[in-house]
């Protein structure tokens, strides 16, 4: 069965390239353009990772983390930001890995992948 990954980015340009990517490597995509909206697709259906952008308007990255990690405690969640200050801070830590965006998405692809090989 398709891993599902949830890609949250408030850059439309970023969820589509991230969508086609994981598709090709077999996953099941689904997009949310902001923390509300991740948190609302994440009540609807069974998802196994979610991929979740920091720096978004209204709730942040790094409060959705706190919220996914209160109530689904075992989802992986990778952050993927343009910001690798963020990963000195506190509230980032809870992820599983923290990944600074790159036009080379293969380090970004083989945490995914060891993640969900790990969770199976």
């Amino acid at each position: 069965m398709k891993k599902r990954v949830l890609v949250v980015d408030d850059e439309e340009g970023i969820r589509l390239l991230y969508k086609e990517e994981l598709e090709e490597e077999g996953c099941s995509v689904e997009l949310a353009a902001s923390g509300e909206e991740a948190l609302k697709r994440l009540e609807a259906s069974s998802i196994d990772l979610v991929l979740l952008d920091i720096k978004m308007p209204g709730m942040d990255g790094v409060e959705v983390l706190r919220k996914i990690k209160e109530k689904w405690k075992d989802l992986p969640v990778i952050l993927c930001t343009a910001y690798p200050h963020y990963k000195q801070d506190f509230g980032t830590w809870a992820s599983d890995a923290y990944v600074v965006k790159s036009s080379d998405l293969r380090e970004l692809k083989e945490k995914i992948k060891d993640i969900l090989q790990r969770k199976a």
